[in-house]
């Protein structure tokens, strides 16, 4: 049985520039003396599937003294908010809240997702399981390697490429394997928009010689691109072939770390 399906339409938070983008302060944070806030989010990196279905059970960070070697030690599991969550719905500047949570202020290392045994594709209409083995037996971890300070926020953005991360087997099945690109607020910024007209889908990448970030518009066209680093870039737009519009490109699109960068309107022929 699919355990409870959470309508994203109602649980996400469509997050465009009132998304913070820093650390914040004691006083708006209301952290404990001592403590520090962390917030995990999720957004989904394009795939071409009708929707991905990812259970997750818990979030967890790894705190304490830095110890070479020892992975295992100082494991703290998040006030996590559980569910089964189509990545395809994380479009257009929604994100997903997977944790918001006080903790104790230190070194911290890894986070770590677990996902649960209900993960799904669907494909032209019709769902197959994915397998996921290596996520539920120790969770995917993700590379931190931070200190966090008394009184500070810490936002941590999960994007998932979901196109890098299902793998069609042999037998006509699929497997999950996935690639998240971990991106951290302090050191990144984020292109929105709009893409006009809006009754078709369109993919918006953004392009440079190190990154390659990509997300579809929602139903108004808007898009988020999220963790985006400090750079140059040219956004591609392409909608869904069925439109008959041709593709666009904006050059030189310059994002500074820690800003919003609005190219508000984009208009497809």
């Amino acid at each position: 049985m699919r355990k409870q399906f959470f309508n994203l339409k109602f649980l996400c938070l469509a997050v465009f520039t009132g998304l913070t983008l820093s650390s914040c302060s004691d006083d708006e944070s209301g952290a404990a003396e001592g403590d520090a806030r962390i917030s995990v989010r999720m957004v989904d990196a394009p795939g071409d599937y009708d929707a991905v279905y990812i259970d997750v059970e818990e979030v967890r960070v790894q705190t304490g003294t830095e110890v070479e070697g020892d992975e295992d030690e100082g494991w703290v599991t998040l006030d996590t908010e559980a569910g089964i969550y189509n990545l395809l719905e994380l479009t257009g500047g929604v994100s997903q809240l997977l944790a918001d949570e006080e903790i104790e202020a230190g070194y911290a290392g890894q986070i770590r997702l677990i996902l649960g045994n209900d993960n799904s594709v669907v494909v032209d209409g019709n769902e197959y399981p994915l397998a996921t083995p290596s996520a539920q037996q120790s969770g995917l971890k993700l590379n931190i390697n931070e200190q966090l300070e008394p009184g500070e926020e810490y936002f941590y953005i999960l994007d998932f490429d979901v196109d890098e991360s299902i793998v069609t087997q042999g037998n006509g099945g699929f497997s999950l394997k996935p690639v998240i690109r971990l991106s951290v607020e302090d050191d990144a910024g984020m292109i929105v928009g709009e893409v006009h007209p809006s009754e078709f889908r369109s993919l918006v990448t953004a392009t440079n010689a190190s990154y390659s970030i990509s997300a579809y518009t929602n139903e108004n066209g808007e898009f988020a691109l999220y963790g985006v680093p400090e750079g140059t870039y040219q956004i591609t737009v392409v909608a869904d072939p069925i439109s008959g519009l041709d593709p666009i490109t904006m050059d030189n699109v310059v994002v500074d770390d820690d800003e919003t960068t609005d190219i508000e309107t984009l208009f497809l022929e």
